[in-house]
């Protein structure tokens, strides 16, 4: 089907232009003034931003993790993300301790094939890496899974040593892919964990008050200090505080391939979440937890001057009854996450372009293109150009809603609570486009299960 959006404001991280876009066979094939043009499909635009369709580089769906797994599957998962604005995203295939990352790989391929709503790639989690498999990490960028994940945090779970760190890291750096960190000095916060309950202090809070910004400032700063020695880039997924963005500005100030991301709930929410009565304070446990209040100005900071490259959700919610119940008398036991993949592009919008702090052009830097390019997709995605995939949003700057797990317009995710719930927005992703389709028109869902393909990644090129 041929589509003509016409009269719209087209805004990519460099252009802000008024044009009209054709697309044809899945991609943009004109943009001009005033087309004229014969299309099966015509949507007046006028008064509306045309952005690229939103890329969320970190979620984790349909993920098992402490006991349960995560309440989003990639059929539900991907459907809340189209309602967002997002129109691909990177999940985390995880590794099995003792067993092939190419076993790992095939899981989530069965996992997501066949359900999703928009386009998606795979990183791969390692979780162990002995000298026979090393050849692996070659085989899966053959596959186009072209970024690895480490943790530093969960000894026991996804815990790697130094020196598995660093084996990845140099094989990643001679293939040309790329590590991504979860920097936390897991062993220091396990320990600290583990004197807290023995003080019989088991509430929500204390997950955040076990998990000091200094451990993962340190774990910032040992990612990166093995990183250079490697010759590898590093990006730090879901950075949460000024002290580990202190790491990242000094590393990039000596011009080291040091990038990072953070999320909205560093930007939007702070420690008194967890200062709720009862056990509401549950909803955000999430690592890194949440920061003190302070914090949010140093990371938007970070995003205006370019230490921190873009914005993810680290989407890895679990049902307040029930899955987040398991801790009610542990912090401990509380699974580790929170829902966000629908929500993104309001949030950032409202709280970055309306409220002063960014761009319009840097709007769509941080929530698409930019992910876009450290991840092996542009130019196929994440602008508004001749020759790219037409995933695009046509968005209403001037629409108002208020989040709310009761808002069928802002909250199809399938968990029982929202963790920006009340949050007045305005600026909504009206209607969505992916590789030439409508799969959400005036705000209702257009498209259908599988529509979404898989996503083979190129190397990394910056």
């Amino acid at each position: 089907m041929s589509l003509l959006i016409k009269n719209g404001r087209v805004i990519t991280a460099v252009d802000d232009y008024n044009g009209d876009v054709f697309i044809e066979n899945e991609t943009v094939t004109l943009i001009g003034k005033s087309l004229d043009v014969e299309a099966d499909r015509v949507i007046d635009a006028k008064d509306k931003y045309v952005i690229p369709g939103g890329i969320d580089p970190h979620t984790h769906l349909d993920m098992p993790f402490g006991g349960t797994v995560s309440a989003d599957d990639f059929e539900t998962g991907t459907l809340a993300a189209a309602h967002g604005g997002t129109t691909t995203l990177i999940d985390f295939a995880i590794q099995t301790k003792g067993h092939s990352t190419l076993e790992a790989l095939e899981t989530w391929h069965k996992k997501a094939e066949g359900k999703t709503a928009i386009d998606y790639g795979f990183h791969m989690v390692i979780t162990d890496l002995e000298d026979d498999r090393v050849p692996e990490m070659r085989k899966l960028a053959d596959e186009g899974v072209t970024s690895y994940k480490l943790f530093m945090a969960y000894p026991g779970v996804l815990y790697v040593d130094d020196g598995t760190l660093f084996r990845a890291m140099r094989k990643a750096g001679e293939d040309g892919t790329v590590i991504c960190m979860h920097a936390e000095n897991g062993i220091v916060i396990d320990e600290i964990v583990k004197r807290t309950l023995a003080e019989g202090k088991t509430e929500p809070k204390w997950h955040a008050l076990t998990r000091p910004t200094r451990m993962e400032a340190e774990g910032v700063y040992r990612s990166i200090a093995i990183a250079e020695v490697a010759n590898v880039p590093v990006y730090i997924v879901h950075l949460s505080s000024a002290d580990a963005l202190e790491q990242v500005v000094l590393a990039r100030d000596r011009g080291v391939h040091a990038f990072a991301e953070t999320c909205p709930q560093y930007l939007f929410l702070d420690h008194s979440y967890y200062e709720q009565e009862g056990f509401e304070g549950a909803k955000y446990v999430m690592t890194p937890p949440l920061r003190e209040k302070w914090n949010q100005d140093e990371l938007w900071r970070g995003l205006r001057m370019g230490d921190l490259m873009s914005i993810s959700t680290d989407h890895c919610p679990f049902c307040f009854k029930e899955q987040k119940e398991q801790g009610i008398n542990d912090f401990s036991k509380i699974p580790n996450g929170g829902p966000g993949i629908e929500n993104r592009m309001s949030l950032v919008f409202n709280g970055g372009v309306v409220g002063g702090r960014i761009s319009l052009n840097r709007f769509v830097e941080l929530t698409s293109t930019a992910s876009s390019k450290m991840f092996g997709l542009f130019p196929k995605k994440g602008t508004v150009a001749v020759g790219s995939d037409a995933d695009i949003v046509i968005f209403n700057p001037d629409r108002k809603e208020t989040i709310s797990v009761d808002n069928s317009v802002m909250h199809h995710m399938s968990v029982d609570y929202n963790a920006y719930e009340g949050f007045e927005v305005t600026g909504v992703a009206e209607t969505v486009i992916s590789r030439g389709k409508i799969i959400v028109e005036n705000c209702e869902y257009a498209g259908r299960k599988g529509d979404g393909q898989f996503l083979k990644r190129g190397l990394y090129s910056g």
